[in-house]
């Protein structure tokens, strides 16, 4: 929580600092970036053997929630680029890990191109997504949450099985 806080704060005073042309974007795109950062690097730190991991028959898999996570990306970032959510099925489809990482990384290849087009203008523009009305940002930030929501859950599985989620490895200088 406190890097996280950290980032948001660097990332205001960044943007008093150099202005940039869309502040609430590039501070959305600078939270988003740990979300992103962080599973991917658990995707990369939990060997193949664990992608079948279940802690319990009614949550799901590993491997099903990084899939679960990279079908998010297409979900609020379509609505928020293509005005309609975007279907890739990876959770139905894609079952091993190498599958699976690169449907993560082409996801999140998605988001990225949809934070590239949006400007704080574009940002305040009212979408629509599970039958809730939102502006762009909100749903790219409610993509950010939904991230976290799961990254959350990769914590518990890595440290049942101990391995340390990046979030918690010590920062080098």
């Amino acid at each position: 929580m406190k890097l996280v806080t950290a980032v948001i704060l660097f990332a205001a005073l960044l943007s008093a600092q150099d202005k940039p042309a869309n502040p609430l974007v590039s501070t959305s795109k600078a939270v988003y970036a740990i979300s992103k950062t962080d599973i991917l690097r658990s995707a990369d730190k939990i060997p193949e053997a664990l992608w079948s991991y279940q802690p319990t028959p009614a949550v799901r898999t590993i491997g099903q929630l990084f899939a679960h996570i990279a079908d998010g990306q297409y979900e609020f970032c379509g609505a928020v680029s293509e005005a309609k959510s975007a279907s890739k099925d990876v959770e139905k489809t894609a079952k091993t890990k190498a599958a699976i990482v690169s449907a993560l990384n082409e996801a999140f290849a998605y988001c990225d191109a949809a934070y590239a087009k949006m400007t704080d203008a574009s940002a305040a523009e009212i979408v629509s997504l599970f039958g809730m009305k939102s502006t762009r940002l909100g749903l790219m930030d409610f993509n950010t949450a939904h991230n976290m929501e799961h990254y959350g859950n990769l914590v518990t599985y890595m440290r049942l099985k101990n391995i340390v989620p990046p979030s918690s490895e010590p920062q080098t200088k």
